[in-house]
């Protein structure tokens, strides 16, 4: 009973990650723009988007993107242990390209190959950190990381929707 409560709680998490993180990519939550021109866009080319004027590239989006992903990988692992490797990574980049489509169909966004590969590769990193924390805390994994995501979301919703208010209260522009 007591590992079910677990899972029930960590399917509670996971469908909370999983809303904010479509408000962030779709919908550019908590700050809301135009989107784009209302133009398809869809970058085959990886890091072609990523330079900078003086030809650096710029690596903040894409670490943005793996980061963001990480939570991810962890879920899928928590909640299909008996998964393979392989079978978590696709879900990752499964997920990562629905975005992408989503992106071109509904014209709300760039569609770039450079979120799928840095998406997919923060998966991968959560992944890797379930499977090191499992190898460490053993039968309290679940539980420890249960308890860490719960801080960690109610942080990130105080956060989104402090940052949401000041850019939909505070910072407009008086009309």
């Amino acid at each position: 009973m007591k590992n079910n409560k677990q899972y029930i709680f960590t399917i509670a998490l996971c469908i909370i990650y999983l809303l904010l993180l479509a408000g962030v990519i779709l919908f550019k939550l908590p700050f809301f723009n135009d989107f784009s021109d209302r133009v398809r866009v869809v970058n085959l080319i990886p890091f072609q988007g990523s330079y900078d004027e003086s030809g650096g590239i710029v690596l903040r989006e894409i670490v943005e993107n793996i980061f963001i992903f990480v939570p991810f990988g962890v879920y899928v692992s928590m909640l299909r242990r008996g998964w393979t490797f392989a079978k978590r990574a696709l879900l990752a980049a499964g997920l990562s390209l629905l975005f992408e489509i989503l992106q071109f169909i509904f014209v709300l966004g760039v569609s770039d190959i450079t979120d799928i590969l840095s998406n997919t590769l923060g998966g991968l990193a959560g992944i890797g950190a379930y499977s090191l924390a499992s190898r460490m805390l053993k039968a309290r994994t679940i539980k420890i990381i249960n308890i860490a995501a719960l801080a960690i979301t109610v942080c990130v919703v105080l956060r989104f929707a402090q940052l949401f208010y000041m850019s939909h209260f505070m910072m407009r522009p008086p009309q």
